[in-house]
């Protein structure tokens, strides 16, 4: 195959080929370079979805001028589960992409992909999965551009304020600085999108609000997106008064990892329990994402899956010594 314009090429392929080398373990596939000129080697059908990869790639930094290995690590992803009728897949993908703030947002997995549709239909969608897919991201980046485009009033951004291993009382400063390390990674996605000063501004007049759990007590949020991130850590009761301050065209993204719960031994994981509870209720979205769908450093998704690999051999012999 070629291209059409040479000066591109060098973004396409990384420095010093490093994005086609990544494609080609990926795929499985051999490429070899000559100018503008490319061939590739191996499956016919990995041959065909990689040719349809690399173009996409082109295309993208046609419009773009910019590739990162986030977005290659992405698009391979896509085409990797979508070996039949691949072109017709991808395409759907310029119709889910977005801006929030500074950043082009477009889904980085098949599970992404369903991920941003549901949330189109749902105002209220549960989200599980382990770190690195994307959960707390996507929901900021979705917020983000509503509130851009005014579809929102006001982004109100929620963690419970849990301790991993860290006594709470024990952090320097007063109630808000004990409390902001906890909502950190809600600030760090917010600064991703937005200029540091845009978000204090917007969080000096309210349009963004940051706040432990237990702060949403008593209060009706309409108009607004709302987001509960870590919420394997919250209990029953915090759950249901949670999920029950929804008001007027609101939207509500409930995200959780249920093999990182830091409660308590013996406490039970309001987002366990309200899933349960909840399932069959049609206006409610659920959605699952798994250790392939990690869009992280390609490092985190080997780290997931041995560790779930471990706690399964675990689960096996603690279940024998029960017995």
């Amino acid at each position: 195959m070629s291209f059409g314009d040479n000066s591109l090429l060098p973004i396409v392929y990384g420095d010093h080929d490093r994005f086609l080398k990544i494609i080609e373990k990926k795929m499985n596939v051999s490429i070899i370079t000559r100018g503008n000129f490319l061939k590739i080697s191996g499956a016919e059908s990995m041959v065909k979805i990689t040719g349809e990869l690399l173009e996409t790639l082109f295309k993208n930094v046609q419009k773009n001028n910019f590739l990162d290995e986030g977005e290659v690590h992405g698009m391979i992803n896509l085409y990797r589960e979508s070996r039949n009728g691949a072109s017709k897949k991808i395409e759907n993908i310029d119709s889910l992409s977005f801006t929030a703030g500074k950043k082009l947002i477009k889904p980085r997995s098949k599970k992404q992909v369903d991920y941003f549709n549901l949330v189109k239909k749902k105002n209220l969608v549960f989200c599980c999965g382990p770190a690195g897919t994307g959960k707390t991201y996507l929901a900021v980046a979705l917020a983000v551009s509503m509130l851009k485009t005014g579809q929102i009033e006001k982004i109100i951004l929620s963690r419970p304020a849990v301790e991993a291993g860290e006594r709470l009382g024990f952090l320097p400063g007063d109630l808000k600085e004990k409390i902001d390390p906890y909502l950190r990674p809600l600030y760090d996605a917010l600064n991703d999108m937005l200029s540091f000063s845009e978000v204090l501004k917007k969080i000096e007049n309210g349009m963004i609000e940051i706040a432990p759990l237990a702060f949403m007590r008593g209060r009706t949020l309409s108009n607004a997106f709302i987001i509960l991130d870590e919420s394997q850590n919250t209990t029953s009761i915090q759950m249901k008064m949670f999920l029950t301050r929804l008001g007027e065209n609101s939207r509500m993204i409930v995200n959780g990892d249920l093999s990182q719960v830091d409660l308590p031994s013996g406490t039970k994981s309001g987002l366990r329990e309200s899933m349960n509870i909840l399932k069959d209720i049609e206006d409610i979205g659920f959605i699952e994402f798994e250790e392939k769908d990690v869009v992280r450093n390609p490092l985190v998704s080997k780290i997931v899956g041995k560790y779930e690999e471990f706690e399964r051999i675990q689960g096996v012999g603690d279940k024998y010594k029960k017995k």
